[in-house]
C-alpha cells in the first residue's frame, strides 16, 4: 500500500485507551470469524467473484473504451474466462489421470530412492500410531472405508466444486454488469462530504491497488509456468504443460504453494529421472524460478504500492487456510490488503495499519 514519505506529514495514530472498546473489538473479531467460517459456503463464491472482477476490470475499462455495450463485455469477459479454464481442464485430463496412474506403480522405486531416511520415518510413522493407539484407548480408529462410501465422497466433493464454481461465475457475470452502482449508492447514504470522500478514497484505493497486484502476480505467475513447463522439457520429463499449468497454480499461494511445488518436483524427479543426482534437478530448477521471481521480479514491480509485513501474511495464510481452505489462502494476501487500505484512511485503526506494514527485503540481506 502506498506510504507516506518520511519528510511528509505522519497521520495521527490513537491508540484505544478504553478496554472496554478493546474487549468489544476482540468480541467482534470471534463473532465475525465465526460467521465467515459457518457461512463460507455462502461468502466464498462473492469473495472469489469480486477478486476476478478486480483482476478482469482493466479488461472491462479497455472493452468500454470501445464503446461495447456493458451487458456485452461481461458476458465476453466471463465466457472467455470460463473458456479458458474448461479448456485447460480438458487438455490436462489425461496427463494428470496418466500420472495418477503411474504413482501407484513408482511407489516401490521411490521407496528404494530415499532408503536412506526410509527408517527415521517409519520410526516416527510407529511413534504417531503408538501416540494415537494411547489416544483413543488402543482400538481401532474407525470402520473401513468402502468403496461406495468414497463414491460419495467424491461425488460430494465434486457436486461442491461445480456448484461452487457456477455460484462465482454468475456473481462474478452480475458484478461486472453492475459497475460502480454499489460505490454510488453507499456515497448516497453517507450523511457527511467529508464521509463521502472518505468512502470514495477506500474504494478507489482498494480498486487500484488490487487490480494491479493481481494483474503483476497473474503475468508473472503465467511467466512462471511457462519457464517451469521449458525447464521441464529440457530436462526430459513428460508433459511439460501439466508442471507449467501446476506452477502457475501454486504460485498463487506465498509460501505454502512453492513448498508444496518443491516436494511435487522432488517425487517427479525421483520417479521419472536417472541418474540419482538428475532427479534432483526439477526441484532445484523450479526452486531457482521461484527465487528470482518472488524475491527480484515481483517485489520490484510491487513495491512502491504493495507492503505488507511478511510475518503478519504468514499469519493471514494460516488464519484464512484454516477458515476457508485453499481458496481462503489464495486470498489472504489481497484480503489482508484490503484491511490495510481501510485500516490507513480511518483515524481510530490507523495504528493497526501502520503495524500491517512492511519494508522490502530480500533474501541475501544480512
Amino acid at each position: 500500500m502506498s506510504t507516506l514519505s518520511d519528510n511528509g506529514p505522519k497521520p495521527r495514530m490513537p491508540l484505544p485507551r478504553d478496554m472496554a472498546i478493546v474487549y468489544q473489538g476482540g468480541t467482534f473479531f470471534l463473532a465475525l470469524s465465526a460467521a465467515l467460517y459457518l457461512a463460507r459456503e455462502v461468502l466464498l463464491p462473492l469473495v472469489l467473484a469480486f477478486f476476478l472482477k478486480l483482476l478482469l476490470q482493466p479488461g472491462m475499462k479497455w472493452l468500454r473504451r470501445l464503446r461495447i455495450p456493458r451487458l456485452a463485455a461481461a458476458l465476453f469477459a466471463v465466457v472467455l474466462l470460463v473458456g479458458v479454464i474448461a479448456g485447460l481442464g480438458d487438455l490436462l485430463s489425461s496427463p494428470a489421470a496418466h500420472w495418477a496412474q503411474r504413482l501407484p506403480e513408482g511407489l516401490p522405486r521411490l521407496q528404494e530412492r530415499v532408503r536412506l531416511i526410509s527408517h527415521p520415518i517409519n520410526a516416527l510413522i510407529n511413534l504417531l500410531k503408538h501416540a494415537k493407539s494411547v489416544v483413543v484407548g488402543g482400538g481401532p480408529s474407525g470402520p473401513p472405508v468402502e468403496d461406495t462410501d468414497m463414491q460419495q465422497l467424491l461425488l460430494s466433493t465434486a457436486h461442491d466444486l461445480v456448484s461452487g464454481f457456477v455460484w462465482t461465475m454468475l456473481m462474478l457475470f452480475f458484478l461486472l454488469i453492475a459497475g460502480d452502482t454499489f460505490l454510488r449508492r453507499l456515497v448516497e447514504v453517507m450523511p457527511t462530504f467529508g464521509d463521502k470522500r472518505q468512502v470514495i478514497d477506500i474504494s478507489l484505493q482498494v480498486e487500484c491497488d488490487i487490480s494491479v497486484y493481481l494483474t503483476t502476480i497473474t503475468i508473472m505467475n503465467v511467466l512462471v509456468g511457462i519457464i517451469t513447463g521449458l525447464g521441464m522439457w529440457w530436462l526430459g520429463l513428460s508433459d511439460p504443460l501439466l508442471w507449467g499449468v501446476v506452477a502457475f497454480m501454486l504460485n498463487y499461494v506465498p509460501i505454502f504453494g512453492p513448498i508444496s511445488g518443491m516436494g511435487m518436483f522432488l517425487g517427479v524427479g525421483m520417479l521419472s529421472l536417472d541418474p540419482l543426482w538428475k532427479a534432483f534437478l526439477p526441484m532445484v530448477l523450479y526452486l531457482g524460478i521461484h527465487v528470482v521471481e518472488a524475491d527480484i521480479v515481483t517485489p520490484v514491480l510491487l513495491a512502491r504500492s504493495f507492503t505488507l509485513n511478511p510475518v503478519l501474511v504468514m499469519a493471514s495464510l494460516l488464519f484464512w487456510d484454516w477458515l476457508w481452505g485453499i481458496p481462503g489462502a489464495v486470498l489472504a494476501v489481497p484480503l489482508l490488503a484490503i484491511f490495510k487500505i481501510i485500516c490507513d484512511r480511518v483515524e481510530p485503526l490507523a495504528a493497526l495499519g501502520h503495524f500491517l506494514e512492511g519494508e522490502r527485503w530480500r533474501i541475501w540481506e544480512p
